[in-house]
């Protein structure tokens, strides 16, 4: 978990994707929140399209790469969460999120994590790729 943890941090800008609406792949940026007793943390708006597409089809999967040429694939199923205290850890981990959405209570603030995740961080090197089931 650590070692996904970290590459999430050290790589902020992750590549979310989902079945879109239309049954076509979408894939815009993202950015991994926190980590919550062993539970990875993302956050969204329930008025974006990805907010829909996520309730009509839970597995999602994200992608990071590093400057190392080093890249993370994580797979999972969103379970989104209405816990205020968790959202509030949310909001003060990061400024865009707290100068999008204010406080913990915006109703259109929502949070999610993943279960089933399955982790593959891989590289150039030759070397097999590292898998993590979390």
């Amino acid at each position: 978990m650590n070692e996904v943890v970290e590459f999430l941090k050290e790589n902020p800008v992750q590549y979310f994707a989902t079945v879109g609406l239309d049954g076509k792949a979408k894939v815009r940026p993202f950015q991994f929140m926190i980590e919550k007793e062993g539970k990875l943390y993302f956050c969204t708006n329930n008025k974006k399209d990805v907010f829909n597409e996520i309730k009509n089809n839970p597995y999602v999967e994200v992608c990071a790469s590093s400057p190392k040429f080093e890249w993370l694939r994580l797979n999972g199923k969103v379970v989104f969460s209405n816990d205020l205290d968790i959202k509030r850890e949310v909001i003060e981990s990061s400024s865009l999120v707290k100068s999008l959405y204010k406080n913990a209570e915006n109703p259109i603030f929502e949070i999610f994590y993943l279960q089933e995740v399955k982790a593959v961080i891989s590289d150039f090197s030759g070397n097999p790729p590292r898998e993590y089931n979390l």
